[in-house]
């Protein structure tokens, strides 16, 4: 292991131009409607399973308001509902959602009027009094799962015990609300401009220092003033970076040179693991796989997990000790002509193993050891699957397109939530195009707008038309059950031409970005996992100047990361302007508010 000498040449170039307003403009916010004698079709409430690969035919219907469910294969004529089933709009459910305690109704309808008016409600409340003694007799407590990190254990009076800061864990999260959330800007770095176009993702957001990756470099800007800390040089292009960290530590991939008149396409052969507290290069070295020979394998992507990195490319997967680089395993190809096609990380480490021939290969979805690389679970996915990518690894769930059936070009079609002993627990199908979760089918761990907490899945609806006297676009936060694999019925709503997608889980809540219309700011909020209750943590400015930069980001090509009043965007690929006339392009934006 060696540290890498100084890049040969110096970094250049930049990439984008700022997005044109959706078309048809935008209208103020329409009022909301009442609701419905009887519940019309209409975005974000739950839906049947659309038609799909393995799920019965359904009639089509409006996005939003609770569906019967279709008669078909797979179906009853006449589904009755059960525990964790969505129930009708405007009626209580008929058990807790995952995860949450049981509730008892202490205001119940209101009677019929009469004489005995007052005296039916004191028996419901009485009612309603003695369940809850019950319930706590009998030590009936329910906490939430891992899912978003959340840690809370139970007490004696059956509230999650407190975190660190004092507050309840699994009641929220630990991201403050800003005394002022109208932010300013705080530091746009200018683009680099290579010869060519060249990678440029990975970027970490810490107390702080926000780590950005640059042209074959990786560079510390303080937060406060946006003044660069340390730089940290490599000998060739960055060409991959995991969002992970582990001990303030990240991995990256490079190249160990610089593109030549003789080479001008080098292979991705190294990994390297960053302090990003110090900016040191902690190690960095390479692999040789069975196939390979004395020649480094070559990677497309990284990840980690606990004290474990691991890179995956065409031939195979290797990994590495976080702390010293020390080997793991390497990569190899079996019997069966399987491979390691790709690894995710964060809470376990998942991997996507791929058998058979290229052309009509055979998938499995694994969770594995950490130190060994040896599979602890192991999940077969149908034939026909050509590509899979893993959404979360705790618990794991793993995202296709299941006969090509995706709409709206997101390579993504149905979810499949796999237990701890490798056994199907949900099947979600989102091949209808009303859900804007995505999924590539270059790298396993690019499963995007989409956050797992709360025994649930969140994921936005793909965006529409506004209210019927606006001409904007919109969208909402809808979640999915990940027992049942049914939609709840949690919604969240963007707004008026604004558009919203999941960043992350603080705690129970989900923090969200929100991309405005033409004429405002963007804004971070935070959604309540419980009530979906959102709070505005922060309102970009509006005026033209920082609006333009703003939305010159394309989210489908941008990292956005929030943390204490601190809103950073930036690009994941870098190249020269079009033209000298060009408008002024950046590496990142940032926004304070205070």
């Amino acid at each position: 292991m060696s540290t890498p000498p100084p890049p040969s040449q110096p970094p250049s170039g930049g990439f984008g131009a700022p997005q044109d307003p959706p078309p048809g403009g935008f209208g103020a916010p329409a009022p909301p409607p009442a609701p419905p004698q009887q519940p019309p079709a209409g975005y974000g409430y739950p839906q049947q399973p659309p038609a799909g690969y393995g799920y019965p035919q359904q009639p089509p219907a409006g996005y939003g308001y609770p569906q019967q469910p279709p008669a078909g294969y797979g179906y009853p004529q006449q589904q009755q509902p059960g525990p964790g089933t969505p129930p009708p709009y405007g009626q209580p459910p008929t058990a807790p959602p995952y995860g949450q305690p049981p509730t008892v109704p202490v205001q119940a309808a209101r009677p019929p009027a009469g004489g005995n008016d007052t005296r039916t409600q004191l028996m419901i409340v009485g009612a309603a009094l003695l369940a809850i003694v019950m319930i706590v007799g009998g030590g009936l407590w329910y906490v939430s799962g891992d899912g978003g990190g959340t840690g809370g254990q139970p007490t004696a009076n059956g509230s999650p015990s407190a975190g660190p800061d004092g507050k309840p864990q699994g009641a929220g999260g630990s991201e403050k609300v800003p005394a002022n959330p109208k932010s300013k800007p705080l530091f746009n770095q200018p683009n680099p401009q290579p010869a060519d176009i060249a990678n440029v993702a990975g970027s970490w957001l810490t107390d702080s220092t926000y780590v950005k990756s640059d042209v074959a470099k990786v560079v510390g800007y303080n937060v406060v003033d946006g003044g660069k800390k340390w730089e940290l040089p490599f000998p060739g292009e960055l060409c991959g970076a995991t969002r992970h960290v582990s001990d303030n530590k990240t991995a990256v991939l490079f190249k160990a040179v610089m593109p030549t008149p003789e080479n001008k396409y080098p292979q991705c052969t190294e990994v390297g693991v960053i302090d990003l507290g110090t900016g040191k290069l902690v190690w960095s070295g390479n692999a040789k796989g069975a196939t390979s020979g004395d020649k480094p394998v070559s990677y497309y992507e990284v990840t980690l997990s606990g004290q474990t990195v691991a890179a995956a490319g065409t031939a195979g997967g290797a990994a590495w000790n976080l702390a010293d680089g020390k080997s793991l395993w390497l990569p190899k190809i079996d019997g069966e002509s399987c491979r390691d096609a790709g690894y995710a990380g964060g809470e376990a480490l998942g991997v996507i193993r791929k058998c058979g021939q290229s052309s009509s290969p055979t998938l499995h979805a694994q969770l594995l050891d950490a130190a060994t690389g040896a599979p602890t679970a192991s999940y077969k996915l149908a034939p026909g699957i050509e590509y899979a990518g893993i959404v979360s690894t705790k618990p794991l769930i793993v995202g296709a397109d299941v006969g090509k059936t995706a709409k709206n070009a997101t390579g993504l079609s149905d979810l499949f939530v796999i237990a701890p002993s490798g056994e199907l627990k949900a099947r979600i199908s989102l091949a209808d195009g009303t859900f804007a979760g995505k999924c590539a089918s270059t790298e396993v761990e690019k499963c995007t707008n989409m956050v797992v907490g709360n025994g649930k899945i969140y994921v936005p609806s793909y965006e529409h038309q506004g209210g019927q006297s606006s001409s904007g676009r919109t969208n909402e936060l809808l979640s999915f059950d990940l027992e049942t694999g049914k939609q709840t019925t949690d919604r969240a709503d963007a707004g008026d031409g604004f558009t919203m997608f999941p960043l992350r889980m603080d705690g129970s809540n989900v923090i969200a970005y929100k991309e405005p219309p033409y004429d405002k700011g963007g804004q971070i909020v935070s959604i309540d996992g419980t009530t979906m209750k959102e709070t505005l943590l922060m309102q970009n400015p509006s005026d033209k100047a920082s609006q333009r930069i703003e939305t010159a980001f394309s989210p489908e090509y941008s990292e956005y990361r929030y943390h204490n009043g601190k809103l950073f965007v930036s690009r994941t690929t870098a190249r020269k302007p079009y033209s000298d006339k060009s408008d002024p392009e950046y590496l990142f934006v940032s926004f304070t508010a205070s």
